[in-house]
């Protein structure tokens, strides 16, 4: 099998953007994607006019790009090797969540057909990588979405952390030492006024995150007994 070349990886590159901002985020604008890649809007306006003339997505003027069938099945077919590549390195190579997104991107596009089948089998098919963010369904249909985030849970909630929407080594090694991993769960303890600081409680102790930080926190709600004074 031929290897990529670099406008393949640059093709899926953008096509997986696409897709991340349009199922798990706010939609797909121009500076949005720019921001995303770390690239020129200019940069990005005109890869997005050559993705719709090769009928990858849809895009028209000051617009959102909206992925096509054609690109929604090369976008699957990236993020699944990426995330199911997370899962190995971190389950079967004992490598730490802070690490395995860099490593994964350096393969995914290298990943066959083959060896995504052998990765499901091996790992037991899993539904989300080490982050919590979902493993893509190989059908297309669309994966389960979140709830809500930490940033707007209500003082005296229980909250279940389900996934974590980012990749700086240095604030998922601070998540992880404060214990806000996915499956975690924990007592929203009081919200600072004025957009202030989250208290929360857990298995690893009190502590108060910023209100940016909670962003980056899906969470859902879990039913529990009002939280002691």
């Amino acid at each position: 099998m031929p290897g990529h070349t670099h406008f393949d990886e640059s093709t899926e590159e953008y096509l997986e953007a696409v897709y991340r901002l349009e199922r798990e985020g706010p939609g797909v604008s121009t500076s949005g994607l720019a921001a995303d890649l770390g690239v020129a809007p200019g940069s990005v306006s005109g890869m997005l006019k050559k993705l719709a003339t090769d009928g990858y997505l849809t895009h028209e003027a000051r617009g959102q790009a909206k992925l096509t069938e054609k690109g929604l099945k090369v976008a699957v077919r990236v993020i699944r090797r990426n995330r199911l590549a997370e899962v190995f390195l971190q389950d079967i190579l004992g490598m730490p969540w802070d690490e395995v997104h860099d490593e994964a991107c350096r393969l995914e596009h290298a990943i066959s057909d083959r060896v995504e089948a052998r990765l499901v089998a091996v790992l037991g098919d899993p539904k989300v990588c080490p982050h919590g963010l979902p493993i893509p369904p190989a059908d297309l249909s669309a994966p389960p979405r979140v709830g809500g985030r930490l940033s707007d849970a209500e003082a005296g909630t229980t909250v279940r952390i389900v996934e974590v929407v980012e990749d700086v080594p240095e604030t998922l090694r601070y998540l992880d030492r404060i214990g806000l991993r996915p499956g975690a769960r924990v007592d929203v303890v009081e919200r600072g006024p004025l957009g202030g600081p989250i208290t929360v409680e857990g298995a690893s102790g009190r502590t108060a995150i910023s209100i940016e930080l909670a962003r980056l926190i899906a969470i859902s709600t879990e039913a529990s007994p009002a939280l002691s004074a």
